[in-house]
This record gives structure tokens, sequence and C-alpha cells, in this order.
């Protein structure tokens, strides 16, 4: 199936037919049209590229005409793949058959291994090393990425596990990208100070896929820099930062210059364009992505001040970043130029608080504390994206038992990018995945390098080390997969099937049912924590595994099932690793889920068809 799949969805460039002598009377009108008109008719739109193989192997004029560094080719390779034309320069020469035959053999090579996975993988997360035949592969990574992207857009309601399997595959593939250039980003220079480029690269981690880039997010600040000069021009028509050109970095020394930058920043910010520091939703990690915070003009302190930062930066003035306890701030110097300063020779702006102009006192009033001279200081690019990584930190905490814990793991691979031997970092990322019971052999090079750095971890790391090698022996132990039929005796109570769209008649979330067991399957304790006792039937009746639309995965008795009359599509991330299809009515499973329950899908058929026949005998 998956092989018809792939030979359905990509139509291959043929080899160049032989020459054929053409007809005379037929071709001699067509060839001696101008090649203006020629090319036009080619470009049109309505030939393929195999017809384009054809038309140039019938003379001379038009294989010339066709050849891969002209028009015609660089029109098909436009049209099947739009996306990619933003990667060519308009100078750069291309040979655009070639280009094309590169891309259609990287996207065949992509849904191949995008086919495998499901087979590979069912049963468990994709290993970490699950990624390579896509890393080891031939040909421009951005051909692959956007083969994946393609697979994602499709339309309709079908190729679900296909879209499941590309999105994880694409997701680790940018991150990986992303994640090499925040290394190297770390390795400039302490003074180097584009502290929006590491904003951007925190925010690209977390939402990889995306399409944030620190040119799209420069270009909406550069807007509101006009804004700002425009307002500044009715100040003072001849402030210099008015003659700035982009991408200059001069600053202005004169205080009251810089104030009148401060004051129109403040007005167009605050006042024209709404922003606001978010009291409502402080702890919402949208807060902390730079692309979020244009677009919502919210924020928390740390997010608000490098927006109001690289603002000032643009416009001459030097504004500095404060990690300040509990409030992130920027110092603005008062002081002369060249003089011995101290805390007191800054007025402290909170950005979070429409900009306000504070002193040391209403520094120390705003967070309620005495605090040091030292925490007055300004701070590098490393140390602010720390402190970003850390709000993402604790907020990937607080996320449900019931989640994936994306933004905990997400953040954890930052915050260690930037400080590879954190101790606590290293074993709470151990601990995360032994939880979640991924990724084994990573867990066990984790435990390895803690007790490297750190000795005094035995106790704990021996502990997650036992237990972990006794997860990989279950893993080995574990032989075939289970067949559950409908028809054997002991399942005789199982009354709903996988792909059945339910109602919890207690709760009233929607789910899809992915597996059931005769009886609750579940340990004592389980049992006992979630009151299966107080049931009619207690645990002595069919449990079935399924997933919430709030994309949580729940354990549910049959008693407190329904069928949903008004089926409709749940939204829930590993939807796909379970099924190829929601026809509307019911998800269709997966060809690894079939095996395991072969007599479901016509189970769903004809319950599907009872309940339908059933509405329309009580209409009638």
């Amino acid at each position: 199936m998956a092989a018809a799949l792939v030979d359905s969805a990509m139509e291959v460039v043929p080899a160049l037919v032989e020459e054929a002598a053409p007809e005379a009377a037929g071709l001699s009108c067509l060839v001696n049209l101008p090649g203006e008109v020629l090319e036009y008719i080619l470009c049109s739109g309505s030939l393929t590229a195999a017809d384009i193989g054809r038309v140039s192997s019938t003379c001379r004029r038009l294989r010339e005409l066709c050849q891969g560094s002209g028009k015609v080719w660089k029109e098909q390779f436009r049209v099947r793949w739009p996306s990619l034309m933003k990667h060519y320069s308009p100078t750069d020469y291309v040979n655009w058959l070639e280009e094309y035959k590169v891309r259609q053999k990287a996207g065949l090579e992509a849904r191949k291994i995008v086919a495998s996975f499901s087979k590979r993988f069912f049963s468990e997360h994709v290993p970490c090393n699950g990624f390579s035949d896509i890393e080891n592969l031939e040909g421009p990574e951005i051909f692959f990425e956007d083969e994946l992207v393609c697979i994602l857009n499709m339309e309709g309601r079908k190729a679900l596990t296909w879209k499941y399997y590309a999105k994880k595959i694409l997701y680790y593939l940018r991150q990986q990208k992303i994640l090499n250039n925040l290394k190297a980003f770390l390795q400039q220079p302490d003074d180097y100070e584009s502290y929006l480029e590491g904003a951007v690269y925190i925010d690209q981690y977390c939402n990889p896929l995306s399409d944030i880039s620190l040119k799209d997010i420069q270009a909406q600040i550069d807007s509101i820099v006009e804004l700002v000069c425009k307002t500044l021009r009715g100040i003072n028509s001849r402030h210099p930062s008015l003659a700035f050109k982009a991408g200059e970095s001069s600053m202005i020394m004169e205080i009251e210059l810089q104030s009148q930058v401060l004051d129109a920043m403040n007005h167009v910010l605050y006042d024209q364009l709404k922003f606001k520091g978010n009291r409502m939703d402080y702890y919402n990690a949208l807060n902390l992505y730079m692309h979020q915070v244009l677009i919502r003009r919210t924020g928390i302190p740390i997010s608000m001040s490098l927006l109001y930062l690289t603002i000032a930066r643009q416009l001459g003035v030097p504004l500095e970043p404060v990690n300040f306890p509990s409030h992130f701030l920027l110092r603005w110097c008062q002081g002369a130029e060249g003089a011995t300063l101290d805390i007191f020779d800054y007025i402290y702006i909170d950005a979070f608080g429409k900009g306000k102009q504070l002193t040391v006192k209403e520094c120390e009033y705003l967070i309620g504390q005495h605090v040091t001279a030292a925490l007055y200081g300004v701070v590098n690019v490393k140390k602010v994206l720390q402190r970003m990584v850390g709000n993402l930190l604790s907020l990937g905490k607080r996320e449900g038992i019931d989640q994936s814990y994306q933004l905990l793991r997400d953040s954890l691979d930052l915050y260690l990018a930037m400080y590879p031997d954190q101790v606590q970092l290293l074993l709470l990322q151990a601990r995360l995945y032994f939880h979640l019971g991924i990724w084994p052999e990573k867990v066990l090079d984790i435990l390895q390098h803690i007790q490297t750095l750190d000795p005094g971890q035995h106790g704990a790391v021996g502990y997650l080390v036992q237990h972990t090698l006794e997860h990989i022996e279950r893993k080995k132990e574990e032989v075939g997969v289970e067949v559950k039929l409908r028809s054997h005796e002991k399942h005789r109570d199982v009354c709903y099937s996988i792909g059945l769209i339910m109602k919890h008649k207690r709760y009233g979330y929607n789910c899809v049912i992915y597996g059931w067991d005769p009886t609750c399957m579940m340990g004592h304790e389980w049992i006992r924590n979630m009151n299966v006792h107080s049931l009619p039937h207690g645990h002595h009746q069919p449990f079935y595994n399924v997933l919430v639309e709030d994309g949580s995965c729940r354990y549910a008795a049959q008693e407190n099932l329904e069928y949903n009359v008004e089926p409709q599509e749940i939204s829930h991330p590993d939807v796909g690793r379970y099924f190829s299809e929601f026809t509307g009515t019911h998800y269709i499973p997966n060809a690894e889920l079939e095996v395991r329950y072969p007599e479901d899908l016509e189970a769903v058929y004809e319950t599907v068809q009872n309940i339908y026949s059933a509405k329309k005998e009580s209409v009638e």
C-alpha cells in the first residue's frame, strides 16, 4: 500500500525519449514561431514535466529552448515547488532541469522513509537515532524538508499516519538545525549583543513548525521604528535619529535627545499600538516567544524589555538589560561619559509597565524587597537567554501529567545547549525520559555523563540505571504482537470498536477508541486511586484506551462511554499514530493497528450503519 501511495503521489521525470522524426508540416508551424512566443507557450502552465521532456526531444531548436538554465524548466520548478524559490538568487546560475530531478528524487526518498516509520516505530516512540535515514540522505536538506511540508499540507482527512510521522521528522530536523545555529551564536564574543537574534533562536526551537525568521521579526520591528520616527519628527524635526539609515548602530550621547526618543517610543508602543504587559495570563509560554509578542502585543518583563531595547538601540539610545530579580528591567545611563558610575547614575525602565522610569528605591518597591548593588548590573546575551529559557523551564514543569511535556523537553535541550554540564538539569532530563518511557539508551548516556561530572549523585543515578536496564530487557523479551479477536469468547462483552467516536457520560469529553481490554488491566493502586470499585460493574468490564480532544490519553470503563451520534474529528497529536483516515463518522485504523484488532473495522461499519438506520427510522 505504501509503495502504491509513493508511485501515485509523485510523477517521475521521464528520461528524454529517443529523437523521432517529426511530422514536417505540423512541426514547422510551431518551430517557426518567435522564441519569445514559444517560450510563453511552454511556460503557460498547461504542460507537465513529461510534456516538456517530449517537446525538447523533437528538434534542436526546441531542445535549445528547453535547456536547463532557461525559463521553461524554471517555470516547471516554480509551479511544482513554489516555496523553494525564495532560496534562489536571481543572479545565480541554476540548471533548473537538474534541480527538478534532484528535488523530485529527494521527495521520493523522503516519502519512502515516512511510509516506513509506522511499521518500524508503532510500538514505541521514535528513538533518537531513528532519524538517521533522513540525515544520511544525499541532496540538499531543504528539499527533504519541503517534501515533508508538502505531506503535512495534503488536503482532506486522509494520510493521517504519513502526516503524523512527517511532522515528527520535520520537527526533529528543524530543531537540530536551530540548536546548531544557537550553539554557534553562543560562541560569539561576550560583547556581541544581538539580544533579539538569541531570543528568535529560542522562539524557533520551541516552535519549529512555524515560519519564524529573524528577518521577518526585524521587519516588524522596523515598521514600529518608522512609527516612532514619525512621532519623533513632531517632537523634534531635526532629531539626529531621523537621519539614521537602516542597519546603522550610531548612538546619541545627549540625554535630552535620548529622552525625546523614549517619549516617542512610549507613545507609539503603549498609546498607539496598545502593547502591554500580560498580567491576566502571565504564566503562558506565548509571552516569551518574540513572534507572538508582536502578534498579540503583550508579553512578560523580559520579552517586552527585549523589544523595547531593540527599538531604542536602532534609534540611538544605548539601553542595557538588567537581570533584576522577579522583574527584568532596562537601565539608562544618566552619568557623564568616562566617569566612574554606580547604580544611582542610572534610570531603570520597566517595559512591562508601559516604559515607566524608576529610581533605585522604586525598583525595590516594585518587587517588595531590598537587593544588593550587583543585581542592578548589566548582563550579556547568554545570561539573558538563560533567564528566558529558565522561565520556559518553569512553565514546562507546570504541564499536566497527561501531556507530552514537550515544552519541558525543549527548554531542557536549550538550557543544556548553553550549560551542558548542569548536573541537576541532566538528572531532570534523564528522569523525564524514564518517566515517559522513551529513549532508554539515551537515558543511560545521560546518567553516565552525570556520574562523570558528580560521583556524589551515585544513589539517584544507580536507581535510574537499574530500572532503565530492566526496561530494555523487558523490551527484548516482548515477542510478537498481541492480536485481539472480537469473536473470541472472552471478548463477548466488548461493545465498542477502535475508530469509533465516543462521548464520556460523566465528564462530557469527546474521544476516539484506539484500544480495548476485556477487563481493566491496570494495577490495584490505579484502580483504587481512580475509584473504579464505585462503578456498578467495577473493573470486571471492558476498558478502552481513548484519545481525548484535550490532547490527553485515558483509560475509560465501558459503562462510562456512549457512541457520539454527532461524530467529529478529534484534535489529538497522536491520532495519526493509530489511524490513516477520518471518514466523517469514524476513524479507519492504519495497517499496524488493524493487525492488532483485525475484526474491529467490520464491527465499526456495522455499528455506524445500525445507528444511522435507527436514526432514519425514528425520523420516519
